[in-house]
Order: C-alpha cells, then sequence, then structure tokens
C-alpha cells in the first residue's frame, strides 16, 4: 500500500464520493459472510431463528463498518471501543447458537476488529481470544476440525495485518501532518527574516529621512543654503536605501540547487513524467566552494531544461543527474537533464538557451547541448580551486 492511498484510507472523507471510495475498500470483505447468508436463505431453519438470525447480522456487519470505518481515521473513545467490541462478540456467541457452524465465520471479523481498533498489546489479546473462542465452539459440532480449521488462519493472520494496516496508516496520517508543519514553520521562518532583514535595511534610513525633513522644513524659511544641505543629505540616504532594498530583493530572488530539484520533481510529476531527481546536492559536490552566482547559474540552468521538457517535449521519462569532474582546468559541477522526448534537429538555440549560456559564461561555466534521440543539457562551473 503506498503512501497516497494509506493516507486516503486513513483520513476522513471531505465529501460523499471519499466516503462511498473508503466504505466499498472496508465493505469488499464482507464476501465471506456468504456462508451465513446461504444458510439463512435456504429455509433450514425456523421463523424465530431466521428473525433473530437476520436481525442479529444486521446489526453484526453495521457495527462493524462503523468501528473499521471510524476508527481508521480517528480514534473512537477507549469506552466506546470496549463496548462495541464486546457486544459484536457477543452477537457472534448468539448467531453461532443460533445458526449453528455457519455463524463461525463472524468470529473472523472480531477477530479482524480487535487489530483494526484495539492498541498492539490489547489487540493481540483480544485476537488470540477470539481465535481460541472460535474453536471451542467449533467443539460443539461432530467435526471442529473440519469447520475451524480453515478459519483458523484467515482470523489469526486477518487480525494481525490489520494492526500492521492501522500502524501504517496512522503513521502515514501523521507524517503527512508533520509535513505541513514543517512546511508552515519554514515559511513563519522566512517572513520573519524577511521583516528582521527589512527593519535592518530600511528602519535606520527611514528614521534618518524623517529626521533630516524635519529639519530642512524648519531651516527652510531662515537658511534655505542648509536647508539644501539636508536635502542632499535626504537624497543620498535613499538612493544607499534604494540600493540595499535591490540588493536584498535580488538575494531573496536567487535560486538555489536544493529547491529548483525539488520544483524538478513537482512539475515532472505535474506533467505526468516518471522523473529520476536527486533529492539535494551530493556530498561530493559539496567539498568544492560553490559560490552564489555559480550555484544560481546552474539553478537557472535546472529550471531552464526542466521548462523545456515540460512544454516542448512530449518526453515519458526525464533524468536529472548531478555530479563533480576533474578536467584540465580544475573540478566542475556538472548538471546533466536528459529526457526521451521529441526534439527539432539540433539548429540555432532558442532566446531561453541564449541567456542561459551567457549566465554561465559569466559564472565561469559552459553550456552544452545535444539533440536525438531526445534532448540533453549539459551545465558546468567550476568549483574549488578552479572557481
Amino acid at each position: 500500500m503506498n503512501e497516497e492511498r494509506a493516507v486516503g484510507i486513513g483520513k476522513v472523507p471531505e465529501n460523499r464520493r471519499e466516503a462511498a471510495r473508503k466504505m466499498v475498500w472496508i465493505g469488499i470483505w464482507l464476501i465471506f459472510l456468504s456462508t451465513p447468508l446461504n444458510a439463512l436463505l435456504d429455509g433450514r431453519y425456523s421463523a424465530a431463528e431466521q428473525a433473530l438470525g437476520w436481525t442479529g447480522l444486521t446489526v453484526f456487519v453495521g457495527l462493524y463498518l462503523v468501528m473499521v470505518f471510524r476508527n481508521t481515521s480517528r480514534s473512537l473513545p477507549t469506552r466506546t471501543i470496549h463496548l462495541t467490541l464486546a457486544v459484536l462478540g457477543a452477537l457472534a456467541i448468539g448467531l453461532n447458537l443460533t445458526l449453528g457452524s455457519p455463524g463461525l465465520v463472524l468470529f473472523v471479523y472480531v477477530a479482524v476488529n480487535c487489530g483494526a481498533v484495539l492498541p498492539l498489546r490489547r489487540a493481540t489479546w483480544g485476537i488470540l481470544g477470539t481465535t481460541a473462542l472460535m474453536c471451542l465452539l467449533s467443539l460443539r459440532d461432530d467435526h471442529p476440525l473440519e469447520l475451524a480449521g480453515p478459519l483458523l488462519i484467515p482470523a489469526l493472520l486477518g487480525g494481525f495485518a490489520m494492526t500492521g494496516v492501522r500502524q501504517l496508516i496512522r503513521t502515514t496520517v501523521e507524517l503527512k501532518q508533520a509535513r505541513a508543519t514543517v512546511a508552515q514553520l519554514a515559511a513563519n521562518e522566512e517572513r520573519l527574516r524577511m521583516a528582521r532583514d527589512l527593519h535592518d535595511l530600511l528602519g535606520h534610513s527611514l528614521s534618518l529621512i524623517t529626521l533630516k525633513s524635519e529639519l530642512a522644513g524648519r531651516m527652510l524659511p531662515d537658511r534655505p543654503g542648509q536647508a539644501a544641505a539636508q536635502v542632499a543629505d535626504i537624497e543620498q540616504v535613499s538612493r544607499q536605501a534604494l540600493a540595499d532594498v535591490r540588493e536584498a530583493v535580488t538575494g531573496y530572488r536567487r535560486p538555489t540547487l536544493p529547491g529548483e530539484l525539488a520544483g524538478a520533481r513537482t512539475a515532472l510529476a505535474a506533467a505526468g513524467i516518471a522523473a529520476d531527481v536527486p533529492t539535494d546536492v551530493p556530498e561530493d559536490c559539496r567539498t568544492g566552494d560553490l559560490d552564489e552566482d555559480q550555484e544560481a547559474a546552474l539553478a537557472w540552468a535546472l529550471r531552464e531544461g526542466i521548462t523545456n521538457v515540460v512544454r516542448h517535449s512530449a518526453a515519458r521519462h526525464c533524468t536529472v543527474a548531478l555530479s563533480s569532474r576533474q578536467t584540465l582546468d580544475g573540478r566542475r559541477l556538472e548538471l546533466m537533464v536528459r529526457d526521451d522526448g521529441r526534439h527539432a534537429v539540433a539548429g540555432p538555440r532558442g532566446n531561453g538557451l541564449t541567456g542561459l549560456a551567457e549566465r554561465l559564461a559569466q559564472a565561469g561555466g559552459t553550456l552544452d547541448t545535444q539533440a536525438g534521440p531526445g534532448f540533453t543539457l549539459t551545465a558546468r562551473v567550476p568549483i574549488g580551486s578552479g572557481a
């Protein structure tokens, strides 16, 4: 069971469609109730026994579905769980006494319910106890092994498997919530950092501009020369503040390799393209000193390459690789983006690739492209002593 499917089963349904899909997934296992249903339909019981059988079976199925449906996404109160399990066990015993051997299969569902709603230690004892009770009730028949034997493995396997499924669902839901929390904290931290930077950049400058403006206003009627000097200072401070803000904004907008790698995975997945993208820069590529301009140039190359794959290639698979190579000119960090799509025969570069080559050249790097079959974009920048 993959992560997204586990989350879908374990989350609270948000609409009727999700609730129906979840109910189908849970209810499909009720197919094994065909044994008691056939027994009730073949006319072997009296009217009173049929009434008790149908009523008890309906209540049993309803409680079973509610417990598994509800408890896989949000835990019920402990008292409610214990009371419902006691009712299910009592119904299984009662239906077994009423219907005979066809009612033994109900203990399998009780064992599965124990695995689905109880903590691991209690679930273990509940599954073993339910299975033992099923075996004891089968002794009422002349052939207990033929009755309880085929149900023994489903009861034990189904119950303990359900404990694993339940733990997987809970862990996956908690992991998804933790990821959302980490993302929110990261966004809050980034907003705080921007607020601190803007305060440090503009707080002193704006205060000085305000002070000098008030001073120039008071000097203007009687001392215009000194007022003009204050206005000149105001212009100089405001220009410096503008330059500081531009530098800060440039730093905010500078792309990074880890960020672009994450964006590449998202873009390729959204386009339905199978992707082989590293999660981070390899360790051996971090040993050299890669300055911000060089990292930004590679990040822009990755963004341009992924954009071309998504928009123009009609590719089914894309591979992104980062590696460090030793050349005659020193160590180079190499980025390779390769796809299996359809591309035109190699010719003059478009504006995007031309601008990318110029950006890499400013960082001391190079850009190579190769078309057919597929398309390969390779960008290199110097690292370490070759930078």
